[in-house]
């Protein structure tokens, strides 16, 4: 019995270290099966590392010029400002000249009036155009009223068509008014014109301009040949 017995623990004791050993080689075998995945995961980790430092980069500059394209300052003109492009002493003329625009060969005038007071005789033959308006600095013909625009009106002087007395057709330079948008208004012969569109003048017109009293009577020096054909541009008379 008790040899049996002695045999048995060391049965026992075989059998424990055998499980022992065998969960020992299991593990050492686990081990290394493990060893070459973090080996290969080690290797391999910079290059991951890299492309998720591309990937974010990538991200970023798109996200950069995303926000740039949407929140970027833009240098364009606006429609307000392209709408005239006519500058004198830095401030922006609102009107040009059209292509028909000359010097006219008929020496017109216009007569003042203020009541019955008649004022200086402005002669208005010398360019082709004159601006009207409050704006001293740059206008042509300063009109103080307080109800009169910066830049009032325009008179234009443009070559059109004209039918002479003999039924013939020829050209001829005339005198327009155009009213640039004013907020009260201008006058021909006591009616408003609408703005922005030319009216023809002639002799004895009277203009006014918002609501000032001042009339503006339009006349011309009388000439014998004031119903001829106007001449070419550099073959027109001052």
């Amino acid at each position: 019995m008790i040899t049996v017995g002695e045999d048995t623990v060391k049965v026992k004791e075989i059998m424990a270290e055998g499980q022992s050993s065998h969960q020992q080689n299991t593990s050492s075998q686990e081990r290394r099966r493990d060893r070459p995945d973090r080996e290969r995961s080690q290797r391999e980790s910079p290059h991951r590392d890299d492309r998720l430092h591309h990937q974010r980069s990538e991200q970023n500059s798109q996200s950069e010029t995303a926000e740039q394209n949407v929140d970027g300052p833009n240098y364009n003109l606006s429609g307000k400002l392209t709408e005239y492009t006519n500058t004198y002493k830095g401030v922006v003329i609102k009107y040009n000249e059209p292509p028909e625009a000359r010097k006219p060969k008929t020496r017109w005038r216009l007569y003042p009036f203020k009541g019955e007071e008649a004022m200086s005789v402005m002669y208005i033959h010398r360019q082709s155009a004159y601006l009207l308006g409050r704006q001293r600095h740059i206008v042509d013909i300063a009109i103080d009223h307080p109800s009169c625009s910066k830049q009032h009106a325009v008179l234009q002087y443009r070559l059109v068509d004209h039918t002479k007395t003999d039924g013939t057709v020829g050209r001829k330079v005339k005198p327009y008014i155009i009213d640039l948008e004013s907020i009260n208004g201008t006058y021909l012969n006591n009616q408003r014109v609408e703005p922005r569109r030319f009216y023809e003048l002639k002799e004895k017109d009277v203009l006014k301009f918002g609501f000032s009293t001042r009339e503006y009577v339009i006349l011309t020096e009388k000439s014998q040949d004031s119903d001829g054909d106007e001449p070419e541009p550099g073959n027109e008379e001052g």
